[in-house]
């Protein structure tokens, strides 16, 4: 009589152990759970960036205020040309305020004439003019630029002609030497930082992508 219990009781220890071992192995579960999520089904927490009608365009408010004047001017070159993003155009201001600084200052201006209104291109030449008159040369070495700003933006709607305000703030240095070679300005070792206002002006919906240089203000 003893045997059997003593069976029955080996077999129900371990029934026991082997139910305790399958819980440390799979763990447990309370009421209904959601199956687990495949990788490619995962959202992440960054937020939903896709613009929905009548919300604002982050392309826009990431660089101006929303319901602002500029906004609205953004948004128009957008209706004439729905391939434009301010956001690339400030990356592309950016490069161009380095390429064309750094052209002026070199008196390097064949290879700027297709980014420069006319004016503001014939005005570069006759400062580097007169540099050269004076036996003056500009040694400068572009740092980087520290501060980007969209200032300003304006559309008008008649001759689709687009002009955006950027603000730049800039590190170099630069020193001018004389006939000679002799240091008359600056200081091969300073930094200095450059402050410019620019605007840009293209028209919207045109074959030409690139957009011009039509005035500064230092």
């Amino acid at each position: 009589m003893e045997s059997p219990l003593i069976q029955l009781l080996v077999l129900a220890g371990i029934a026991v152990f082997l139910i305790l071992r399958l819980k440390s192995v799979l763990g447990t579960r309370e009421g209904f759970e959601k199956p687990p999520v495949a990788p490619s089904q995962k959202r992440s927490n960054r937020p939903d960036l896709e613009v929905i009608e009548g919300g604002p365009d982050l392309d826009i408010t990431d660089y101006v205020e929303d319901g602002s004047a500029q906004a609205t001017a953004l948004a128009a070159m957008k209706r004439v040309e729905p391939s434009f993003q301010v956001g690339e155009f400030v990356q592309g201001a950016r490069g161009a305020y380095e390429m064309i600084l750094m052209g002026f200052e070199k008196g390097e201006l064949d290879s700027l004439q297709g980014f420069l209104a006319e004016d503001v291109f014939d005005s570069f030449v006759e400062a580097v003019a007169q540099r050269e008159d004076q036996g003056l040369t500009i040694e400068a070495e572009f740092i980087g630029v520290r501060e980007t700003a969209l200032i300003n933006a304006s559309f008008d709607e008649s001759t689709r002609l687009a002009e955006i305000t950027m603000r730049f703030v800039a590190e170099l240095t630069s020193v001018v030497r004389d006939r000679e070679g002799e240091i008359v300005e600056g200081d091969p070792k300073a930094v200095k930082r450059q402050k410019d206002t620019w605007v840009f002006a293209r028209n919207m919906g045109a074959d030409d992508p690139n957009w011009q240089l039509v005035a500064t203000d230092g």
